[in-house]
């Protein structure tokens, strides 16, 4: 590589670096909007910075780059919206015309199954598919429409929960 050329990737690097800071945050604020789910918003926006990095060069060169990445945030929701609309009828259709039981917990685990329910939403979904359903993090990635890394974060973050509220409540017994 050329001396000069190696300046001019250190210069793209910058620049992307401080575009990346300064929006992120809005993009994020953008992509939770559109979504409803933190964690899908955070996603959105790392897949739209992770496209207009690889296309820094032509994006960079727009008036508004920061307007790209917006549009490809509405872009990504709207597919992630479609694929959970279709996801849904999908699921209903299979149900159509089937009755069947729900499945009993062990009614000495109940205590636990209440402490899971009292998780955030997305703890609680990540404990249920993973130890329930006895699913790997990458499908339980899948399911909830997640990176693994989050659903691991997820994980830990809902052990660590569960392990202090049920210890607390064996304290007060």
């Amino acid at each position: 590589m050329r001396e000069g050329s190696e300046s001019f990737v250190a210069s793209q690097r910058a620049s992307f670096e401080d575009f990346y800071m300064k929006d992120y945050q809005a993009v994020v604020g953008l992509a939770y909007a559109l979504s409803g789910s933190r964690w899908l918003a955070e996603d959105l926006a790392q897949e739209a910075f992770l496209a207009a990095h690889r296309n820094w060069p032509r994006v960079s060169a727009y008036e508004q780059p920061g307007a790209w990445v917006r549009r490809v945030v509405v872009n990504l929701s709207v597919s992630a919206f479609r694929r959970r609309m279709v996801e849904a009828k999908t699921l209903m259709r299979l149900g159509v015309g089937e009755r069947r039981g729900l499945p009993e917990l062990p009614p000495e685990d109940a205590e636990f199954w209440d402490a899971v329910r009292s998780l955030p939403r997305r703890q609680s979904q990540a404990v249920a598919l993973h130890y329930l359903e006895d699913l790997p993090v990458a499908e339980v990635a899948t399911i909830l429409d997640m990176a693994p890394g989050t659903v691991k974060k997820h994980l830990f973050d809902g052990r660590r929960e569960l392990a202090r509220r049920l210890r607390t409540e064996e304290d007060e017994a």
